[in-house]
């Protein structure tokens, strides 16, 4: 008889967790459907996604294929957004330059939130670390950052390995004492002081409580990383210091058509529109999701509602 009210007991308790976690995602997708801001970037980073993934679909020609008897065109006919000082379609480098510069964009997100995670939550819990890891932060930080990154890569030399390597330098300050400054403030919660009265080694609550914590953070600031790397290796290939030709990136085709800007200016205006497009999309994605993942935005609207 009592084991037989304990099975129940077990039972009902499994499945009011069930209920109360399908309840927690059926709120989540109503808050996600309910935000615009997310919907749109949402189906623009799927395009985007689409396009760095599989660009050969929506390409119209290879986007290195010299033809100088077509140099120069204009928009329209057999080349949508006109060919370049080589005969090169247009459309098809800016659809391959943009898979190029959201590779280099995703791997040095997941690098720097990777680093920027572990530096930032040993720095926040281990007071000796903090010193060593937070003046090293201070001194990168102290140089502007394309400033460093022009400095790296003319130590490196350019190529998309040396480029993922230097802006990863560059941004993981940042991530790790965005990581730090929440983590000094999970630190003091009650929960942790009661985890470590109980045993529970630095590593467990480290990763198992802490960390967790941090996530919503670093996934937000993810899609703004993905913006900054994105405008950042632009910024150096118009330079010079970034990726190297051939290989078809935003930045490449702005340094391209600087030269030809008043007589062909669909060598600079489309690809510039492209990096606008791709940049503002995922800053409203993040806008969106730090909305959503914010509690205090979500107890603000409800009370207002």
């Amino acid at each position: 008889m009592n084991s037989g009210m304990i099975r129940n007991t077990r039972n009902t308790n499994s499945q009011g967790q069930v209920r109360r976690g399908l309840g927690r995602v059926s709120r989540m997708l109503r808050r996600f459907a309910a935000n615009k801001e997310v919907l749109v970037s949402s189906a623009a980073i799927a395009v985007i996604a689409a396009v760095t993934l599989l660009p050969f679909l929506f390409a119209t020609h290879e986007p290195d294929y010299i033809d100088v008897a077509n140099r120069f065109q204009k928009p329209g006919g057999e080349h949508w957004l006109g060919t370049d000082n080589f005969g090169r379609d247009i459309y098809s480098r800016v659809i391959y330059g943009i898979q190029t510069s959201a590779i280099v964009g995703v791997i040095v997100a997941l690098a720097s939130s990777v680093l920027g995670l572990i530096i930032g939550l040993y720095a926040a819990y281990y007071r000796v670390l903090d010193q060593l890891f937070m003046r090293i932060s201070d001194g990168l930080i102290a140089f502007p950052g394309i400033l460093l990154a022009l400095a790296i890569m003319a130590t490196l030399g350019p190529s998309i390995r040396n480029l993922v390597i230097c802006l990863t330098v560059v941004i993981t300050p940042n991530i790790a004492r965005l990581v730090r400054s929440n983590v000094l403030v999970i630190r003091e919660q009650t929960y942790i002081e009661a985890m470590k009265a109980l045993g529970a080694t630095d590593t467990r609550i480290i990763w198992g409580h802490i960390a967790v914590n941090t996530l919503p953070v670093l996934i937000v600031q993810g899609s703004f990383i993905f913006v900054e790397v994105m405008i950042t290796e632009a910024a150096l290939s118009f330079l010079g210091a970034g990726i190297p030709a051939p290989t078809p990136s935003l930045g490449s085709m702005l340094l391209d058509g600087k030269m030809f800007i008043f007589n062909s200016w669909w060598m600079t205006v489309f690809p510039g529109i492209a990096l606008m497009i791709v940049a503002l999309a995922f800053n409203l994605l993040g806008d969106g999701l730090r909305d959503l993942l914010d509690p205090h935005t979500n107890e603000t609207r409800g009370s207002a509602q």
